[in-house]
């Protein structure tokens, strides 16, 4: 078959030379919209610019804490007529935060608005991206000496282990405890029942909920009102977000229904008060007082070996008089009292004086010190699936903290099936402990717009 042969003019005469000159509905609608779409937006424009908001100048919403600032760009940036592009300044910032610095010998401070990226929706601040960290901890430098923290951190995943347990520390608190006795099967505890001891029976999260105000298992006697303050009641009142630590364990809460502290059979069950030596020194005096008072027959009794009292190398004494009889069984019972009962579980040490030295019940209820960690966040798991070293820990100085690689298999890099990861989530750069009180400069209308804000 043979094919015609067509020249270009013969094409080009198919062509419809007219069509744009012909009227047609969508190419009417197409150049009133033209007209009308740019019209209607400097008229809304001009309405905003009218009422005073500035909104329309917004790169993107504002997060949570500061939506309220939405209508009044001014109060963060710096003011330029028409123009609201600029950086927020540390100033600004700074009149409602007093952010104290990081460390003092930094070499570097960052601009608050670097590491608190605004305008990217409702979003923690606080959720800094590891850029912000790691441009001064992946190659961290001082303006005098070495650095006293790991000079080289680039993520979790990299994370050095925990100072606390690379440098082979001890636990200070100068209280014999076994671990892995307490949590065998069958022990024997409050009123000779056979129990079998949790994580939970004396460790707790500080301040309230649920788990603070359930009754505790082993709770026995109750401090007296004129007993010392423990030491956990003096840490419980610092402000160091309470909610997240443990609790140090109470005598009267944890240890009590257990361990009891009877000192003479003359008066059955009645136990010395958990306190200070000399505060027990007085009981066991007006205690023994009373009783050779109210029974002066006894003055005279022939008292067989008490086996109870562990043995020690005296003279034979006998008691002449009323104050004789009195120190004879005070001294006894505070040597029960010490080199038994006490002992079990505070370290006594040699002292000058008749009454015994017991060191101080030293407990670290914060561990990490430039890191923070929320208990309550992580109760769906174990104790021991982190803390794997308790149940077999025998001695006291054991310190028990999960180390970095337990950490690690959870909270990776930012993913859907990893927790939180990021340096934010247990470090914060600025140190709140120091913060100063800061004083309002703004009353409501200026903030939600009704009103021109004038102030930085």
């Amino acid at each position: 078959m043979l094919r015609r042969a067509r020249t270009t003019k013969q094409l080009a005469q198919r062509i419809d030379l007219q069509y744009f000159t012909r009227p047609h509905a969508l190419r009417r609608w197409r150049f009133w919209l033209s007209i009308v779409v740019p019209v209607f937006a400097l008229l809304w424009f001009a309405a905003q610019r009218v009422e005073g908001g500035k909104k329309t100048y917004s790169s993107g919403p504002l997060a949570q804490a500061h939506a309220v600032f939405t209508q009044q760009c001014n109060l963060c940036h710096s003011q330029q007529p028409g123009a609201f592009f600029e950086h927020a300044s540390d100033r600004a910032c700074l009149a409602c935060h007093d952010a104290p610095a990081h460390h003092a010998n930094q070499t570097f401070t960052p601009a608050c608005g670097a590491c608190h990226v605004e305008h990217k929706g409702a979003l923690r601040l606080a959720s800094t991206a590891d850029a912000a960290c790691t441009q001064c901890h992946s190659d961290l430098k001082t303006r005098e000496g070495r650095p006293h923290f790991a000079n080289a951190v680039h993520s979790l995943a990299q994370h050095p282990e925990f100072s606390v347990l690379a440098s082979g520390n001890t636990d200070p608190g100068h209280i014999r405890l076994n671990h892995y006795l307490h949590m065998q099967a069958g022990l024997v505890g409050p009123n000779n029942t056979r129990v079998q001891m949790q994580c939970d029976d004396c460790h707790r999260v500080s301040g309230t909920g649920v788990a603070a105000n359930d009754a505790w298992p082993y709770a026995g006697m109750q401090t007296p009102a004129s007993a010392s303050p423990s030491p956990s009641q003096g840490l419980r009142q610092a402000s160091f977000s309470m909610k997240s630590l443990m609790a140090p364990p109470e005598f009267s809460t944890n240890c009590s229904g257990c361990h009891t502290l009877q000192f003479d059979k003359r008066f059955g069950n009645e136990q010395v008060p958990h306190d200070k030596p000399e505060v027990v020194h007085a009981f066991l005096v007006k205690k023994f007082s009373e009783y050779i008072a109210a029974h002066p027959a006894a003055l005279h009794e022939i008292e067989p070996p008490n086996r109870d009292i562990p043995e020690r190398v005296r003279p034979i004494r006998v008691a002449h008089t009323v104050q004789e009889w009195t120190e004879f069984h005070v001294d006894d019972a505070e040597w029960l009292l010490w080199a038994k009962t006490c002992k079990q579980c505070h370290v006594i040490r040699p002292s000058a004086n008749s009454l015994a030295e017991i060191a101080k019940a030293n407990f670290t209820e914060h561990w990490f010190a430039h890191a923070v960690f929320d208990h309550t966040a992580h109760r769906m798991m174990t104790c021991t699936s982190c803390h794997t070293r308790a149940p077999e820990s025998h001695e006291a100085t054991d310190v028990l903290l999960p180390g970095v690689q337990t950490c690690q298999e959870c909270h990776r890099e930012p993913s859907k099936e990893a927790a939180e990861g990021r340096c934010f989530e247990c470090h914060q750069y600025h140190d709140w402990s120091k913060a100063q009180r800061t004083k309002g400069h703004f009353e409501i209308p200026e903030l939600a717009g009704g009103a021109r804000a004038n102030k930085p």
